[in-house]
């Protein structure tokens, strides 16, 4: 059974560049009928937080990408430890005792030198005398996989045909001198034995796939099937690392970004399929295809947003958006008038309180200086508040009689003072919604 799985660590708030990893091992489990993970990578207990736990629930429940079941790695340390001994006992885990500044002049030397700055398993010839020497210093020892030093080899879902000689790679550190369990080893394990078959995740893990992959195999685990996307740029390239904490998810949401817009956009974004707006997370699913990604970095622009969120927005029944409606202050018999009304014409939902004020208040128009006295003039024409769809017809008629103004100047002066705005509804249909008759 297809299974993958999104493994964010709750260190912060979810942003547009993790929704990538998300949306993507969704679809493939959602259309091969498998098994979607949620596992929160809880390792570091000082950056762990439950708040962001549940911001990441929150978030993926908004964004409607369900999960069959969740996992938490803070729960799986015996696990962990189980493999530490097993690596151990195969030769493959070693124990290193170099301070920080140690490594940093060690890699300093080969590179003036010409050469990779790759770890020189200087460790391995420590006999068991000098290590408990460096114990005794105080030093805590920190553990290494040892890898086969031969090129590793996958087929990637979207870059293609990999080849990375283990040569020129580091042994990873596993675990930390103060005994924390880190992501390339917990991530092994639990993908092991949790029956993980496709991980999609972002290029910059291309060589902890490699080294990853020697690890399974050490421990008897299938290899699942690997695909890496593309990162994040800026409109204009830029890197995003330094602006993702300015794109959380849970501030799209705030904002009034139609979740469909979102996934609609980062569903084809940066494939050769052009970005179509989805109903569903259904219809998101059907047309996914990995197959369709390029490993070109890929241009995110933010503003690209809105204007997907007002056409989902257009699509939504009064039903949909009554609690929204409500809250803008519009009363239920008025409701289903109002969202036709005003549904081609807004961004976000945020957006209809202030054609409710318009249509409450009346008094969202005001009128160039060259137009003060027209205005004026026209206002006089119109009777007071209620209206129907046949006012704006008969005003305008009475004020262009009146005037002699016809067209874009008749029209438009009147438009804006109405409604303060240039563009918009059916006039006639917003006249039919106005509580009070509008001034200047």
């Amino acid at each position: 059974m297809t299974t993958t799985r999104f493994a964010p660590s709750p260190t912060g708030w979810l942003h547009i560049g993790n929704l990538r990893a998300a949306l993507f091992n969704h679809a493939i489990a959602r259309s091969a009928g498998g098994q979607f993970v949620l596992r929160i990578d809880d390792t570091d207990p000082e950056r762990s937080k439950d708040e962001y736990v549940q911001g990441i629930k929150d978030d993926l429940t908004w964004l409607g990408l369900t999960w069959d079941r969740i996992e938490y790695q803070s729960k799986r340390f015996d696990r962990y430890a189980a493999a530490k001994d097993k690596l151990i006992e195969m030769g493959r885990l070693y124990e290193c005792f170099e301070t920080p500044v140690e490594l940093d002049l060690k890699r300093k030397k080969q590179l003036n030198m010409g050469k990779p700055p790759v770890y020189d398993r200087a460790a391995l010839s420590l006999s068991d005398a000098q290590k408990q020497a460096f114990r005794d210093e105080g030093r805590a020892g920190h553990w290494r996989f040892k890898l086969d030093l031969e090129r590793i080899e996958w087929t990637d879902g979207i870059l293609g045909d990999i080849s990375i000689d283990a040569a020129s790679v580091s042994d990873p550190v596993l675990i930390r001198g103060d005994g924390q369990v880190l992501y390339t080893l917990a991530s092994v394990v639990d993908d092991t034995e949790m029956g993980i078959t496709d991980v999609v995740r972002g290029s910059d893990h291309v060589t902890n796939t490699a080294t990853q992959i020697q690890m399974i195999r050490a421990l008897g685990g299938d290899v699942p099937r690997f695909a890496h996307h593309s990162l994040l740029t800026g409109p204009q390239g830029e890197g995003l690392s330094k602006r993702l904490g300015t794109m959380a998810l849970r501030d799209l949401r705030s904002g009034g970004i139609a979740p469909m817009a979102i996934l609609s956009h980062m569903a084809r974004l940066g494939s050769s399929d052009p970005i179509e707006l989805r109903a569903n997370v259904e219809e998101i699913v059907a047309g996914f295809d990995l197959s369709k990604f390029g490993s070109a970095p890929t241009k995110f622009d933010m503003d690209d947003l809105r204007p997907l969120t007002a056409r989902y927005l257009a699509t939504l029944p009064v039903a949909e958006v009554a609690d929204e409606v409500a809250k803008a202050g519009v009363p239920d018999a008025a409701a289903a008038q109002f969202w036709d009304v005003v549904k081609d014409n807004i961004e976000t939902l945020d957006d209809m309180a202030g054609w409710w004020t318009v249509f409450q208040e009346g008094k969202a128009g005001t009128a160039d200086d060259d137009d003060h006295a027209f205005v004026t003039e026209a206002l006089g024409l119109l009777g007071d508040a209620p209206y129907s769809g046949e006012t704006w017809g008969t005003w305008t008629t009475a004020v262009k009689e009146a005037t002699g103004r016809k067209g874009k100047q008749l029209f438009m002066p009147l438009r804006l003072a109405v409604t303060g705005r240039a563009r918009g509804p059916e006039m006639a249909d917003v006249m039919a919604l106005m509580q009070v008759k509008p001034q200047i």
